[in-house]
């Protein structure tokens, strides 16, 4: 800021020589918009220092954020008392970094000056984008919490509506407990909102693996679900298995289960899970569904936009749901190879 044409035009070319981006204002009014841009520095010279411009100043410092604190650089004539004037703008422009020079200034002093307080100003610019990083991380915190919430609710209303007795409700509250936090687990360790189909079914039946005989068999392409549908999904799996552990095929040694999904090409690709037991008792369809059988249909029917199909066929039990892949993926991932377990 420099009111006389020659001066400002050689303070220009002078910081531009040193790859230094100038704007000029040579009146008052010209400081609104050049304020507005969030300069960097502000250079002005001591002639330029009118109470209008002091005033203009003064109301842009004052707006300033929390982590701003501008810095000024002020060139003074021979005639100034600089112990006076710098007292004087301290007063009136507290929030800002301030730096004077008596002319003539040599142009080593002037633009090591200049680049210094772009430095400061840049560390400043650097703690603003983590404060902003931040407010944006408790926020997303909050909403997630939120969510672990809402879900812990309901698995609580669900376990405590099938429940007969207090160590059942914990035994099962406990075990979907463990479903959902293995969830949030893979999710965490994705390093996103995604988790793949192949983590949700090891971190599962991890507890239901024994050792030296797998007798849970996994297959599929590698997908990603949406966190929703992944914990979905995983309590799902959690009710099959703990089913088949209680009834079906995992009551017996020789007894296996797999579980396999497929994504179909095209335009509007449809995902499908299948669940197969083999080598249990003899199964007989039940009179009345179990809470868990209706959970598995109503949730599965929730993020696949159909009704799965369970049979109980004598051979074992089967759980077969396909529905339209956009209702549950995740973010895009390049192309791999067949995850299988």
């Amino acid at each position: 800021m420099a009111p006389y044409r020659k001066d400002a035009e050689y303070l220009g070319r002078l910081l531009a020589a040193h790859e230094i981006a100038v704007r000029i204002g040579t009146r008052a009014d010209d400081l609104d918009a050049l304020l507005g841009a969030a300069p960097g520095v502000l250079i002005a010279t001591h002639e330029a220092l009118t109470p209008q411009a002091l005033a203009i100043v003064s109301s842009h410092l004052d707006a300033q954020p929390s982590w701003s604190e501008m810095p000024i650089v002020v060139l003074l004539d021979r005639a100034s008392k600089p112990d006076q004037v710098q007292a004087e703008l301290s007063r009136a422009w507290p929030r800002a970094r301030q730096m004077f020079y008596q002319r003539p200034v040599t142009t080593v002093e002037l633009v090591s000056g200049v680049q210094s307080a772009l430095l400061v100003r840049l560390r400043q610019r650097d703690v603003r984008d983590h404060i902003a990083q931040e407010i944006e991380l408790r926020r997303e915190l909050n909403h997630r919490v939120k969510n672990i919430l809402a879900s812990v609710n309901s698995i609580f209303e669900m376990t405590r509506r099938g429940a007969t007795s207090i160590e059942e409700f914990a035994e099962d509250f406990r075990g979907r407990l463990g479903a959902l936090d293995k969830v949030h687990s893979a999710v965490f360790h994705s390093e996103g909102d995604n988790v793949s189909i192949a983590d949700i079914a090891e971190l599962t039946f991890e507890p239901y693996r024994l050792a030296g005989k797998d007798r849970i068999v996994t297959h599929g392409p590698a997908v990603l679900l949406s966190r929703a549908a992944g914990t979905t999904l995983a309590l799902c799996l959690h009710e099959l298995a703990t089913n088949a552990i209680k009834y079906g095929a995992l009551s017996r040694p020789e007894g296996q289960v797999s579980f396999e999904w497929t994504l179909s090409q095209g335009d509007e690709p449809e995902l499908a899970v299948f669940w197969q037991e083999r080598g249990g008792p003899v199964v007989e369809e039940p009179s009345r569904a179990g809470y868990g059988t209706r959970y598995v249909r109503s949730a599965l029917a929730s993020i696949f936009g159909q009704k799965p199909v369970i049979s109980f066929e004598r051979e074992g039990l089967i759980c077969k749901a396909r529905g339209a892949f956009s209702r549950l993926e995740g973010q895009p991932q390049r192309p791999g190879g067949v995850e299988q377990q």
